[in-house]
């Protein structure tokens, strides 16, 4: 099992985020950590006895954390489950909030892996993609980010506003050249109620046509196989082994914990797959916790066809594909392969030994892909066993 923790708070809110983060902070660093640690235990006596493989402080900026906070949190999370000796623990940070000192402090907690929200190279868009910090101050961040972690990463956005080929194919070729094991790599899109959306309906925004972006992904894939970093998801590249094992949790459909405002998780429990997602509000959240123990403004139950099109829609964002018969023992539901050969899906799949996984040129279109694949499944076709004639076939009637 992983937990995710969420930190809302950020210096200030982009213009493409739809994450939900906050500026203006409504409540304090102390009434912060009281509720994460009461959350914690509350799901603590839910799932008595597993074992925490992961933990990821996301955000907003969790790099706003003083370390003892962090420090205070993951020794809850010891005190409450068993914790893999060699659990992965990162933390987000924004180049603009990075001290070395800082950075130690999140060392000592326990943190082993960050992952830098960089997002350009070039001064020029980290001003239009609303970031605080420099082109210089990225790199430095890299670069004690580097001496203080086993493990980093950093995220860049591309298929900005005015973005050529050779604008990106210089620029990627200098974050490979910085980067050490993991890169995390985003089109640019725009997201309802975020500051870049207003803009676009506007005619003042104009990111690329979908025949560009496309030509920019491809560009992306063969520049980072090259280097060794090959996409073992749509959007992260790593070298063997420095893959994310937070986000595989996600994507290979474990369960994690949710914890802090706005969190979502997904958790088993009594043989059914539970939703959850916290209150959204820092503010709400906390009251909630207060008031029972907990955050948790929605938990659903899933049906089994709900987890079946959950599966795929994660699944199929990985390289290595998912398992069928994964499918059919959580969900007894299956994709046969009569139905698999005759879907329009079928030219863009490849299947390896009983997983099924999306192919290079499927990848552009996995949206389609997964909403032909969700309108296939079904449950499984019971052998046709011939069973021995009655007697009353054999006339031996009494």
């Amino acid at each position: 099992m992983a937990i995710y923790i969420h930190w809302p708070y950020c210096e200030s809110k982009c213009p493409y985020c739809d994450f939900n983060s906050y500026a203006k902070r409504t409540i304090t660093e102390d009434q912060f950590l009281a509720s994460v640690n009461r959350e914690l235990d509350h799901y603590a006596a839910r799932t008595f006895g597993r074992a925490i493989s992961t933990i990821f402080f996301g955000g907003g900026t969790p790099s706003l954390m003083p370390p003892a906070t962090v420090t205070a949190i993951l020794d809850r999370v010891s005190a409450r489950w068993p914790v893999h000796e060699d659990c992965e623990i990162t933390l987000e940070a924004n180049p603009s909030s990075v001290e070395a000192g800082r950075f130690a402090g999140y060392r000592s907690a326990g943190v082993n892996r960050v992952s830098l929200g960089v997002q350009s190279l070039r001064d020029e868009d980290l001003r239009f993609l609303g970031r605080l910090h420099s082109a210089a101050e990225a790199r430095r961040a890299i670069e004690i980010a580097n001496a203080t972690f086993e493990r980093v990463s950093f995220d860049l956005i591309y298929a900005r506003q005015g973005q050529s080929a050779a604008d990106w194919r210089q620029e990627l070729k200098e974050a490979l050249a910085l980067a050490r094991g993991h890169l995390s790599l985003y089109q640019l899109t725009i997201e309802p109620g975020t500051a870049f959306f207003d803009l676009e309906a506007r005619g003042k925004l104009r990111i690329p046509e979908s025949g560009d972006a496309a030509d920019l992904y491809e560009l992306t894939q063969e520049m980072c196989e090259a280097a060794g970093l090959a996409a073992y998801e749509i959007s992260n590249h790593a070298r063997p082994g420095e893959e994310s094992r937070h986000n595989l949790v996600y994507w290979r459909y474990g369960d994690y914990l949710g914890i802090g405002p706005g969190a979502h998780g997904r958790l088993t429990l009594d043989g059914g797959k539970i939703a959850t997602s916290a209150f959204r509000s820092p503010q709400a959240w906390r009251d909630a916790v207060e008031r029972i123990g907990h955050g948790v403004e929605e938990s659903t139950q899933l049906t089994p066809r709900e987890q079946a099109e959950e599966m795929l829609l994660m699944g199929f964002r990985l390289s290595e594909g998912l398992s069928l018969s994964k499918i059919e023992t959580e969900t007894n539901l299956t994709l046969n392969d009569c139905d698999l050969r005759q879907s329009q899906a079928f030219p863009f799949l490849r299947d390896d030994a009983g997983r099924i996984a999306v192919s290079k040129e499927g990848r552009l279109l996995l949206n389609a892909v997964v909403k032909e694949l969700a309108g296939i499944l079904k449950p499984p076709v019971e052998p046709n066993i011939e069973r021995p004639p009655s007697r009353r076939m054999l006339g031996q009637h009494r």
